[in-house]
């Protein structure tokens, strides 16, 4: 019996790590888009507003601030000026603002052309932008909870930043190469988590920056501390949570104080000045309050102060940013720091990459998440499974030790079938987890297989480092064990297989003896997985039971294109067709089930390559064991790189790799006569998807596609009348006709079909056979939904306004079945059946096989 163990500090850092991921990512990307966008407001508001920010260069002397702020005065009278703003830039126009009316915080701005002092348009977005910097700095809710939120946000990314780090601390830190550099033959999780892990690597040293002046910004006590320590003054709490003061609408005193002299004064004492802020005094006698910016300043909140008297502009006070103390001038570069323009140019390049890049973290680590509750699904069913295949009596002798250490699962999956085969053939077997291991149990068995993992770049699964940890460390004496190891990995990374041979090492220099050489398994392999069962029948395996990864697909068959239907002109989406194809041989499949389409690139692009490669696409080659010229293996096979080197064209063939299949939903049942696929016409920089364009386009009506059946058990259909819920998207469609019209044909009539897609009059796919099942009475409830018509809505709203009626359905046992996207629709349907039913509910159908899904 395992003992129980607390969680290991990395496993509790995962947690937290996705749980706050997939809590406030959604809005740190919000607030990262934001910050993209403001990171060249000026810049932008510029280009939109062409001859308002800046003006050509004149000639003729510009005019004094005297001037500019009379000809700001004349379209506003009456009205008192409280700044003017001047650039030492000839090109840029002066801005003149006005004191705000009473209860606003801001009051109206002009800008005056340096010439000619005529008072320029207003900018043209500025109302836009505005409305972004408030989303980004207080998510549009009033100041005070709006900064709290965005405190607790700005703890959240550094937590993330910090946490990442930690998990993702490689085996060689002082390597370069395994922080920072990227793997682009990477596919499908592994793509997913390095992408994750590796930009934000890149990105790390942003986002604590961002992080740590946004906590500094949301919360006074760590404002007041700071600024503390920097030497200034502490404001009381009462001060940081007051309203504005209303101000009084002052009217112009007669015999205003002249701006010229001032402005002389200024001009002696800062040659280089680079902008000025002018407060005015609120009466014509008091003094001038400068702010001014050095040509040579360090950023752009180095600020100089300087105060001149009204009456005659005689300097009282000038105070420069090189006289501040080391802590003053600290707290004026957090600004910079935060939009990256103290590094200049570049770090505000870089902090609006890093900014872009938040909704990508948000997207990766939900696609990560998501995967990883499938594989807990998929080992849910595979346990089960194991537990029926045990024997009815038990086994005698001592039990061979299986153990695995997995990260995404498909180790325990390769253990689970191992396990029994081998009690198929009569022999013990004690299936553990490496996690639930101590290397001290090791010595009470003869025989200890692993099944090992790879996590990264040669690194132990998550659950594996405990206990490698203590192998590593423990006297641990293994004379009498035998074991095997099988190590899967992917030949892409630098360490391939790299913790199953090290595993294979330790326990060696323990002691312990190997029963047969490792078997390294490179992504599911099925060679190697089946020379693993073969090792396993010298300890009595049963024969004919490999794990499901070393199941080999059926061959590819020959299907004529009989008909194909554009079902969608004049839609904004992409195309979409219905493809009709037959076959000779008799093909038997079910509803949910799918076909597998061998792509095959164009004529064009193979003689494309071929020109570029310098080789005859008409000599023989063998290829896949088969004779045929070379430009017929290029078709099917992954294109080397333009201009690669082969020696011979049989050398190029050998090179070649396999397209792999595109999977489609079937669209149809066998009493159709015909398979039926709904095929979406990708579209990329290269032009088409290989498969789609292919079915779509390319291909001529009576021409020949090489497909394969694929069962999907986990997309059937009930065997027994129970009621069905059908909710999908566009080609999503193909999986939920299959199961409405075998249903139809078997007589199961309570079905309900929740189903979206762009516009009503061009989108509306199946819709004459929708409404013969409805008025059938096959269809009794039907909600088809249009996100860009008039009144837009989704499949996720309808089903939230029909939360009643998906109750009761679920109270009859209904079974719930989802086919289409898994960006966009489908996860925002699994939000919405958690948050009508509740998430416990949600988890238990889909534990019982009552939540079906088949998304891509």
């Amino acid at each position: 019996m395992s003992r129980w163990r607390l969680p290991s500090l990395r496993a509790v850092w995962f947690q937290l790590h996705w749980f706050v991921g997939i809590t406030a990512g959604t809005l740190l990307a919000v607030i990262g888009l934001t910050g993209a966008i403001m990171a060249f407001e000026d810049e932008l508001l510029d280009v939109l507003n062409p001859g308002v920010m800046t003006v050509d260069v004149e000639a003729r002397p510009r005019l004094a601030p005297e001037q500019l702020l009379q000809a700001a005065q004349r379209t506003r009278p009456g009205e008192r000026v409280v700044s003017i703003v001047l650039e030492s830039d000839p090109g840029s126009t002066a801005l003149v603002r006005f004191a705000a009316p009473p209860g606003e915080r801001r009051g109206p701005d002009v800008r005056v052309h340096p010439y000619s002092g005529a008072v320029l348009p207003a900018l043209r977005f500025e109302a836009a932008f505005n409305w972004v910097e408030e989303l980004h700095r207080w998510l549009l809710l009033p100041r005070a909870p709006g900064r709290l939120v965005l405190g607790i946000l700005a703890l959240c990314l550094v937590g993330l930043a910090l946490s990442g780090l930690y998990l993702r601390w490689p085996r060689k830190p002082a390597s370069w190469r395994t922080w920072l550099t990227f793997n682009t033959k990477l596919r499908g999780r592994s793509f997913l988590w390095a992408l994750h892990a590796i930009a934000g690597t890149w990105a790390l040293v942003a986002y604590l920056i961002v992080g740590g002046t946004g906590i500094y910004w949301s919360f006074d006590v760590v404002r007041d501390t700071v600024q503390g320590w920097a030497g200034n003054e502490r404001r009381a709490a009462s001060e940081t949570m007051a309203p504005p003061r209303e101000r009084k609408r002052a009217v112009i005193p007669d015999g205003p104080a002249a701006l010229d002299p001032a402005w002389n004064t200024f001009l002696a004492h800062a040659p280089n000045w680079a902008s000025a802020t002018i407060r005015l005094p609120e009466r014509g006698k008091g003094t001038f309050q400068l702010t001014w910016i050095a040509q040579d300043g360090p950023h752009e909140r180095a600020r100089n102060r300087m105060s001149l008297r009204a009456s005659d502009g005689a300097l009282l006070k000038n105070e420069t940013y090189g006289a501040q103390t080391l802590g003053q001038r600290a707290l004026t570069t957090i600004r910079p720091l935060h939009t990256g323009s103290y590094f200049g140019l570049p770090g505000r390049v870089i902090m609006m990459l890093a900014s872009l890049a938040l909704p990508g973290f948000a997207i990766t680590g939900w696609l990560l998440y998501l995967g990883r509750r499938r594989q807990k699904r998929a080992l849910a069913r595979e346990r089960a499974l194991a537990l029926a295949d045990q024997p009815a009596t038990p086994t005698a002798g001592v039990p061979i030790l299986l153990a695995f250490a997995t990260q995404g699962g498909q180790a325990e999956r390769i253990a689970l079938h191992s396990a029994a085969a081998l009690r198929a053939g009569g022999r013990a077997v004690d299936l553990r987890a490496v996690s639930s291991l101590s290397p001290g149990e090791l010595t009470g068995y003869d025989h200890a297989l692993f099944v090992a993992a790879t996590f990264g770049d040669g690194e132990a699964p998550d659950a594996a480092r405990r206990f490698t940890r203590e192998l590593h460390a423990g006297p641990v004496v293994l004379a009498g064990c035998k074991y095997a190891v099988l190590a899967l990995g992917d030949r892409n990374y630098a360490r391939y297989c790299g913790y199953g041979i090290a595993l294979e090492q330790r326990l060696g220099a323990l002691g312990a003896t190997a029963l047969f050489p490792r078997i390294d398994v490179d992504q599911g392999d099925a060679a190697a997985l089946g020379r693993w069962m073969h090792a396993l029948g010298t300890l009595g395996a049963a024969a004919g039971t490999p794990p499901v990864a070393a199941n080999d697909p059926a061959p590819m068959t020959d299907w004529r294109l009989v008909r194909r239907t554009h079902l969608n002109p004049g839609s904004l989406g992409a195309p979409l067709y219905e493809i009709v194809l037959q076959t000779a041989a008799h093909q038997q499949w079910q509803a949910g089930d799918l076909l597998d389409v061998a792509a095959r690139h164009t004529g064009a692009s193979v003689d494309a390559w071929l020109a570029a490669s310098r080789l005859d696409g008409a000599a023989p080659v063998t290829w896949q064991g088969e004779p045929q010229a070379l430009r017929d293996a290029l078709a099917w096979s992954e294109l080397p790189g333009a201009g690669h080197p082969f020696a011979s064209t049989q050398d190029c063939a050998d090179a070649l790799k396999p397209l792999a299949p595109r999977r489609y939903s079937i669209a149809g049942i066998p009493q159709d006569g015909v398979l039926t696929l709904l095929v979406r016409q990708q579209r990329h920089e290269q032009g088409m998807g290989l498969a789609s364009g292919w079915l779509t386009a390319h291909l001529d009506v009576g021409g020949m596609v090489r497909a394969r059946l694929a069962t999907n058990p986990g997309f059937h259909g009930p065997q027994d009348a129970r009621p069905c819920i059908y909710i999908g998207n566009g080609s999503g469609m193909a999986g939920l006709r299959a199961h409405l019209r075998s249903r139809v044909l078997a007589g199961q009539h309570r079905n309900w079909l929740l189903f979206g897609e762009r516009q009503r009059e061009f989108d509306s796919l199946c819709a004459g056979e929708i409404a013969a099942w409805r008025d059938a009475g096959a269809l009794p409830e039907c909600d088809l939904v249009f996100s860009r018509d008039d009144a837009p809505e989704y499949v996720q709203d309808r089903l939230r306004a029909r939360a009643d009626m998906l109750r009761e359905w679920v109270e009859r046992d209904a079974v719930i079945h989802v086919c289409g996207s898994l960006q966009g629709m489908a996860g925002e349907v699994d939000a919405a059946l958690a948050s009508i039913l509740g998430e416990a509910e949600r988890d238990r159908l889909l534990d019982a096989g009552r939540y079906r899904r088949d998304v891509y």
